[in-house]
């Protein structure tokens, strides 16, 4: 319906009468308007008490044709009607309080982000403040200063002019005064072009007749007018300065934002003038082996930029996170001005063994003596004899594989701790830690078997040691028993004894027979009194690791002896590179203890891995420092094996010996024993055999039972496993036939020796050599079609084989050295032709023969090779 047709049908205009309809006159663009019916309908509102009534009313409705649907809803829900109703409107309710607390967060969020911006606004205006304060105070100083010279000058002309004359003219009467120019910023420039515009336009405008208002012009010649004060008038800028501002005189303009942003930039540099005039503070700059830029800068309190500029000029390219060294890092600090403090990274050890304690603490102590000897010669016999124990049934073979602690109580009281070694040329390090960390050294020599390698090599390092030497004659029980022969051969070895004239003590014992152990005894015990043997029990503790296993029940276990101090369980312990807390001690008959004081042999079970033996444990007082003594000393292992295996030199003889390396055939082998000492005297052993052409190279040495990673690493190295003492698990023994990896079991050294030493010898390239079988004379040469040369000989020695090696001899020099190609009788092929007959022979690739050549034949002969014992 058209806007015509509404007017023709007389619709009148919308009111708020009762019957709640008209028309509403809506206006366009363009002059287009358009009538629009409203119709107004008033909200029933139900009145109290009767809120029930249309639902009773739907009810009704509903029973004739079905349940309502409020109804239907609140069964289902297994509620009534005015139950779900209650639910409803209150889930109603909160969902309007949700939205309430919303809009509240969302009107507070707003708060805060406006009172932010309004902090901001009013702190940057705070600072424009002080900027142009700072300023105006500038200016305020400078025209006060000029005023107060202009007025000197002044009265200094008048002086002048009165004592002269009035009528005399003075210079500078006629012509304006100069005043010296006030102090401009960096916006002078500017506005001082700004102003020269202006004037020359105003000076155009007034050349056609118009009339200008100038800015200071006054009445009189050469009259100023004064200049407001910028703190009573805001002469700030209002938009860019033009001409047409000049012209009208608008000199109240709004300041502009790059003046602004200029204002700044002068005020944060005159600070950093400011700050930059204070002297400079030189500092104690602690300077490690290894330092980052940045962390140099920050210990300097310098910048990392001028840091990296400086180490620039000099040639360097950094960034802030790389990595200086010592020297570079020192002559950075001294070139910013600071002291600097050299560190090492071994610092983090002082302390670690503490000083020798006073004499008044020490108390005596029991001796340490270690029992050392050839293999076989009856040490650890003569242990069980002492402490009446039988061990020797429990060692495979009847020798020592690993050292053994035990500590003896005698019938008056006193207590001998001993230390068993083994005797084997292969644990000759095993030795030398027991010599090192013992008291007195027991020398076992067989009567019937005298001094020995081992024997020797136990004298030298209990010289080495500087430890006294008990000399015990064992096996007098024999019939070929001959202690006076032992005694002269360590003469040798400058052993004398006693009954020589020697400071040597020497005892005839059989530990067979129980006999001389109470004058052994009593040896050990004068030569303890002669030693003075003392210690601080009360601090502490400090030792030395003398053997490490690892357990399959208890994990990392370590032998050690403590030397000072009391161990006691719950103490935090470095051993080498391992620590732990200790969680147990254990004496050598499996007794559980509460603490070992000095001179107790004990194991210990606490530790995060099995330690070298010969390694210096202590207690420290926490864990961190135990972690960071241990940390320090893996990351010098790392290095170190890193070195070894990656230094590459640069030297000619460096590159050759690297060259004939690389040449020499290596048999991989993976070693797993009981106890370390043990891993560790087989890895040298092993490592010992070989020459120039093959060797054994042990690629992983610990202690323990063979697992799957031992299978794993020997499957991709090629190496075969040694399991000493030690038995692989079920895991690991499937894994390894599905690999395909050997594992063999020994119980012996001497066994792992020989197996390994054989399959070198096979891998050795055999010999060559040449043996002699005959000689033959050319008796004529004959040209045979499509075969060449054959010459015509007669055997004049010995016997010669087809395809044997042969050499041409004419006037005894060789000319050629070859195969024998052919060899005939009569028209027939023969194996071989013996002294007195004659024959055909001829070379191969070779014809240059002559009547009465001599032919030399031989055979080359493989011999296999050996390696030194």
């Amino acid at each position: 319906m058209s806007d015509a047709d509404d007017n023709k049908s007389g619709r009148r205009p919308l009111s708020l009468k009762r019957s709640g309809s008209g028309t509403v006159q809506q206006s366009f663009a363009r002059g287009r308007s358009k009538a629009v019916v409203v119709e107004k309908k008033r909200k029933r509102v139900a009145a109290p008490g009767k809120d029930n009534a249309p639902a009773s009313g739907k009810s009704a409705a509903g029973g004739k044709g079905g349940e309502s649907a409020l109804a239907a809803k609140a069964r289902q829900l297994g509620l009534s009607e005015e139950e779900l109703v209650a639910r409803q409107r209150a889930i109603a309710r909160a969902r309007a309080e949700a939205a309430d607390r919303e809009a509240q967060k969302k009107q507070e969020a707003e708060e805060r982000a406006r009172r932010a911006e309004d902090e901001r606004r009013q702190l940057e205006e705070q600072r424009e403040q002080e900027a142009r304060e700072a300023r105006e105070a500038r200016e305020a100083e400078e025209r006060a200063r000029q005023e107060a010279e202009d007025k000197a000058r002044r009265e200094a002309e008048e002086a002048a002019a009165l004592a002269g004359g009035a009528d005399i003219p003075q210079k500078g009467d006629d012509e304006p005064r100069r005043k010296a120019p006030p102090a401009k910023d960096k916006d002078e420039p500017r506005r001082d072009k700004q102003r020269d515009n202006g004037d020359d336009a105003a000076s155009a405008l007034e050349a056609m007749g118009g009339r200008v208002k100038r800015k200071g012009a006054g009445s009189g010649p050469g009259a100023a007018k004064p200049q407001p004060s910028r703190a009573k008038s805001d002469n700030r800028r209002r938009g860019k300065l033009t001409i047409q501002n000049i012209l009208d005189g608008d000199e109240d303009r709004q300041r502009s934002l790059a003046s602004v942003r200029r204002a700044r930039e002068r005020e944060k540099q005159r600070r950093q003038d400011t700050s930059g005039g204070r002297e400079k503070v030189a500092r104690d700059v602690i300077v490690p082996e290894a330092i980052t830029v940045s962390d140099l800068a920050n210990r300097m309190a310098e910048r990392a930029v001028d840091v990296v500029k400086y180490l620039m000029k000099q040639g360097q390219m950094v960034r802030v996170n790389d990595v200086l060294d010592a020297d570079t890092a020192e002559l950075v600090v001294e070139e910013f001005g600071h002291v600097v403090k050299r560190v090492s990274e071994a610092d983090v050890e002082e302390g670690f063994i503490a000083d020798d304690d006073p004499v008044e603490a020490q108390k005596p102590r029991a001796p340490v003596v270690a029992v050392m000897g050839h293999v076989d010669h009856g040490k650890t016999s003569l242990l069980d004899a002492l402490r009446s124990t039988d061990v020797v049934a429990g060692e495979a073979g009847g020798i020592t594989q690993h050292i053994g602690a035990y500590q003896v109580q005698l019938k008056g009281g006193e207590k001998i701790t001993f230390l068993d070694t083994p005797g084997h040329a292969a644990f000759s390090a095993m030795r030398s830690r027991g010599a090192q960390a013992t008291d007195i050294v027991i020398l076992v020599v067989a009567a019937d078997d005298s001094v020995m390698p081992q024997t020797i090599e136990a004298i030298n390092h209990a010289k080495a040691a500087g430890t006294p030497i008990i000399v015990a004659v064992n096996k007098c029980d024999k019939p070929d028993s001959n202690p006076q022969k032992v005694l002269t051969d360590l003469l040798q070895h400058e052993i004398v004894v006693e009954a020589m004239s020697g400071d040597v003590q020497s005892v005839n014992v059989s530990a067979k027979n129980r006999t001389g152990l109470e004058e052994l005894t009593e040896a050990i015990t004068l030569q303890a009194e002669l030693l003075d043997l003392k210690a601080n029990p009360d601090r502490a503790a400090e030792g030395v690791v003398i053997e490490s296993q690892v357990d399959k029940g208890r994990g990392p276990v370590a032998t050690v002896l403590v030397r000072r101090g009391t161990l006691k369980r719950g103490d935090i312990v470095v051993a080498g590179a391992q620590w732990g807390r200790v969680r147990a001690l254990v004496n050598e008959r499996g007794q559980q203890l509460d603490e070992a004081g000095p001179s107790v042999a004990a194991e210990i079970l606490g530790l995060d891995g099995a330690p070298e033996p010969g390694e210096v444990f202590a207690v420290v007082e926490n864990e961190a420092r135990a972690r960071e003594i241990a940390d320090y000393r893996q990351r010098k292992e790392r290095q170190a094996a890193g070195a070894v295996s990656g230094g590459a030199g640069a030297s000619l003889e460096q590159m050759m010996a690297r060259l004939k390396q690389d040449q020499t055939q290596e048999m991989p082998l993976l070693v797993k024993a009981d106890v370390q000492g043990s891993a560790e005297a087989i890895k040298q052993s092993l490592e010992k055999l070989g020459n120039e052409e093959v060797r054994a190279r042990v690629i992983h040495s610990a202690p323990g039972g063979v697992n799957e990673s031992d299978v794993l690493l020997a499957k991709s190295s090629g190496a075969p496993i040694f399991a000493f003492n030690v038995r692989a698990n079920k895991q690991a023994r499937e894994l390894a036939e599905r690999e395909g990896v050997e594992i063999r079991y020994y119980s012996v050294i001497y066994d792992v020796i020989d197996d390994v030493r054989n399959t070198m010898e096979g891998m050795l390239a055999p010999e060559k050599r040449e043996n002699f079988i005959g000689y033959a004379e050319i008796l004529e040469v004959f040209n045979i079609t499509k075969v060449g040369k054959v010459a015509g000989c007669r055997v004049t020695e010995g016997v010669v084989k087809r395809g044997c090696g042969v050499r041409l001899l004419r006037d005894d020099t060789v000319l050629h050295e070859g195969k024998l190609k052919t060899l005939k009788r009569f028209k027939d092929e023969v194996p071989e032709v013996r002294a007195g007959t004659e024959c055909g022979m001829a070379f191969e690739n070779y014809d240059d023969l002559q009547k009465g050549d001599q032919i030399e034949c031989f055979e080359v002969v493989e011999v296999a090779r050996k390696l030194d014992a």
